[in-house]
Parts: C-alpha cells; structure tokens; sequence
C-alpha cells in the first residue's frame, strides 16, 4: 500500500483548507484510513479517523470535533479531510495513515505541512 497526500499550505486563521490522501497497491487490505498531526517535540496525534468498512464510521480529535470533516470519494480509497475555522493549534504536519489487520504494519504518508498564522 501506498499513500499520497495533497493540500496543505499557509493559510490566515479562520480558513478552510482541504487535504486528501489517495492510497494504492493493496488497497484491499485497508480498513480505515485517517490523519494523523504531528509538531516538532511532540508525540504524533489522531486528527479523524474513518472506516472503510464496517459500521464503526467516523470518529475525531476533540480539538477538531465540529471544524473538520473527514470523507471518502464513493468506493474509492481517497479520503478527504475538510478543515474549517482553522486556528493557530492546527499548524503541524499531517500525515495519511491506512490500517488494516491485513496489513503488517500501518502505512503512513510522507506527510504535508499545514500552517495556520494569526
């Protein structure tokens, strides 16, 4: 399996931004994918996550709830991960993620910078 992520950038606080991580190779082995954030001198935190099958849906970072969004494109395994009323907290570098009990191991994206300036 492999993950590329787009989007990311600098934006003004109080912007939306939308990244999106598409996943090929095996993509039978996924069963959820999701995002990741990370800042320097800290551990790497669940942003949103989605299952890709199942019932278990969504689920998301408290920090996030209500501004971000995250979604597929149909059967496809791209996932999109819509944020709204970006602040100050939300500059870091985030990364794709696919899980899957298939999988040996979770794959992770090369990750994408999001800056959000005051």
């Amino acid at each position: 399996v492999q993950l590329v992520e787009s989007g990311g950038g600098l934006v003004q606080a109080g912007d939306s931004m939308r990244l999106s991580c598409a996943a090929s190779g095996s993509i039978f082995k996924i069963n959820a994918m999701g995002w990741f954030r990370q800042v320097p001198g800290k551990q790497r935190e669940m942003v949103a996550m989605l299952a890709l099958v199942g019932s278990r849906g969504s689920n998301y970072a408290d920090a996030v709830k209500g501004r971000f969004t995250i979604s597929r494109d149909g059967d496809k395994h791209t996932t999109f991960l819509q944020m709204n009323n970006l602040n100050s907290d939300d500059t870091a570098m985030y990364y794709c993620v696919a899980q899957g009990n298939r999988l040996k191991r979770d794959v992770w994206g090369q990750g994408t910078q999001v800056t959000v300036s005051s």
